[in-house]
């Protein structure tokens, strides 16, 4: 029965880490990257429009972030879990 349990609060810790990690996506990429472009695009910032920069680059960035905090909190909650592949 404890095991049972301590799968269930390990997934849902999973998936409030992932809605946070998407939630973070869907602004980085739909939002920034796409409704508020035209706003973004006031501020210049290297003579790039603000709003391009964040719509081509600065949401690749976000996702390779996202990635590496991903890893992280994974491995650290498999290690509070004791289902860490190691």
């Amino acid at each position: 029965m404890k095991k049972n349990n301590n799968l269930e609060m390990y997934w849902k810790e999973n998936i409030s880490y992932l809605s946070i990690l998407l939630l973070i996506w869907f602004s980085a990429s739909y939002l920034l990257g796409i409704i508020l472009a035209d706003t973004l695009n006031t501020i210049r910032i290297g003579g790039f429009k603000l709003g391009f920069w964040i719509a081509q680059q600065g949401s690749i960035y976000t996702f390779i972030v996202l990635i590496f905090l991903y890893v992280r909190k994974m491995n650290l909650l498999d290690k509070k879990y004791n289902v860490s592949e190691d």
